[in-house]
């Protein structure tokens, strides 16, 4: 069977894009950069606005909107990961199976991402709770403003949310975000 991935034409999308084995290293000040420079890169060459982000140890979350008349998420995350992969330090390399060279592929990501496209003001906002919420859900923090990779403090700069919101995981439950 096939996989077939939603494509509207300047569409908003939720992404969850996971490392290689889930290992924990894209926090890591230099990956932190490299990422950085890898989505402006790409963002430059491939126009598309991120609405909304978190970078945890072993993977994201964010939300794209694409220039109206393009669809071409998958190109624009395999941009990104390719620029990632091509620059990261050795040691994030794992080494590859003859399998995985025959196939091309490498041991930073996971080959495939969880897309979802966003209908409607209140999937985005949900899709948003969830993104800012989710160093809390993983552990990595008590509060969602004590975590540094997020857009919840642009968030909070421009009224969004209050300084010290606080979502819940129940609020969270019925939905899958590719986790």
């Amino acid at each position: 069977m096939r996989y077939r991935r939603a494509k509207t034409p300047g569409g908003t999308y939720f992404f969850t894009v996971v490392t290689f084995r889930r290992r924990k290293f894209l926090c890591e000040p230099g990956n932190v950069e490299l990422l950085r420079t890898a989505l402006r890169t790409v963002k430059s060459a491939y126009p598309f606005t991120i609405d909304a982000f978190v970078l945890l140890p072993d993977h994201l979350h964010c939300i794209w909107t694409l220039p109206p008349g393009d669809s071409d998420y998958p190109m624009r995350w395999n941009a990104v990961k390719k620029y990632f992969t091509d620059h990261c330090l050795d040691e994030y390399k794992l080494p590859r199976t003859a399998s995985e060279r025959r196939k091309r592929m490498q041991t930073i990501w996971q080959p495939r991402y969880w897309e979802h496209q966003i209908r409607n003001d209140r999937d985005f906002e949900q899709h948003c709770d969830y993104i800012h919420w989710n160093p809390v859900k993983h552990g990595w923090v008590p509060r969602v403003a004590d975590w540094p990779y997020s857009s919840f403090h642009r968030f909070v700069r421009v009224g969004l949310y209050p300084p010290h919101w606080a979502g819940t995981a129940q609020a969270f439950d019925s939905i899958d975000y590719g986790e």
